[in-house]
């Protein structure tokens, strides 16, 4: 048989696998995008640590938790290369911390919410500090899930994520986890970056991991466009709500108008600094119009300053 036949064979049985890796990037990227969105349906920048975290434990059967969750903790830190201090057995522990994490008992909480992180940041940039809690019998499947979200990843993503609202694993990260987290703590990503921002410093380390790279770019090439027409119609006004705003069931009226004129602030920035499309100095000065119509201080001050 002539080699011209055995190349076309070759390319028929890879096609599938091509195939494949394309709609594995293709999740990925969607996975990474709606990890930059608050469960509340909102947009966010990014924040995190820019100092060790100093951990102060409390709450009930600690002896029976502690380990499990320092694991936990300390897979996620050092993942994002950050140090994580426990400060518990400190006698001024509770003014050395900056990181309160609580077990509390099983009739606390809510069902539907088991656990939970707050950030605290003077500015959105950086945390500040962070306390936690979650349910005695629950920390089995939420201490992974919340030591992300101490980190700053405030999303809850659909995809093989321990962040998703049903993962496919919630005792360990998952390969996304921690492309998640090395790009969130890379010296590229910076706090206060904004979504347009930052979804390239999360794709280009997703792709880094693709074994086709050249493929894998040209997916998030795509996905890139995709994304920006979609948020630019969701921003006006126009179009479908996004799928994460949807499936957070804590989005509002007044929080998708909140979202769209944020929305619009970010196409501003990225229309202005050339993130993820082309720099168009009049497209940005549109979106920036438009958010400060909406009532968006940020695109007003902007506005209002020497240009």
């Amino acid at each position: 048989m002539s080699r011209k036949f055995w190349t076309l064979l070759l390319a028929v049985l890879l096609a599938p696998c091509a195939a494949l890796a394309a709609d594995d990037t293709e999740q990925g990227l969607a996975t990474l995008w709606e990890a930059l969105w608050h469960q509340s349906g909102t947009p966010t920048r990014i924040v995190r640590w820019d100092t060790e975290i100093r951990m102060r434990m409390t709450g009930v059967d600690l002896q029976k938790h502690r380990d499990y969750i320092l694991q936990a903790l300390h897979t996620v830190t050092d993942e994002a290369g950050v140090k994580l201090v426990d400060v518990t057995d400190q006698p001024n522990a509770d003014q050395v911390a900056n990181f309160k994490l609580e077990v509390v008992p099983d009739t606390a909480l809510e069902d539907n919410q088991p656990c939970v992180t707050y950030l605290d940041f003077r500015t959105e940039d950086r945390v500040d500090s962070a306390t936690m809690q979650m349910r005695s019998k629950d920390v089995w499947r939420c201490a992974y899930h919340e030591s992300m979200h101490l980190m700053g990843v405030r999303g809850h993503p659909a995809g093989k994520t321990v962040l998703s609202y049903f993962p496919v694993k919630v005792d360990g990260l998952l390969p996304l986890d921690r492309i998640m987290l090395r790009a969130w703590y890379s010296p590229r990503m910076k706090g206060g970056m904004t979504p347009f921002e930052a979804l390239p410093v999360l794709a280009d380390e997703l792709v880094a991991t693709m074994p086709d790279k050249a493929a894998a770019t040209q997916t998030r090439d795509r996905f890139f466009a995709s994304t920006v027409d979609q948020m630019q119609a969701y921003a006006a006004g126009r179009g479908d709500i996004p799928a994460i705003v949807k499936r957070s069931g804590k989005s509002t009226d007044e929080g998708i108008r909140r979202g769209r004129s944020e929305m619009s602030y970010f196409l501003g920035v990225a229309y202005f600094e050339g993130s993820m499309v082309a720099a168009d100095q009049k497209q940005a000065l549109n979106w920036f119009e438009r958010a400060a119509s909406a009532g968006n201080r940020k695109a007003q001050s902007y506005l209002a300053g020497p240009r």
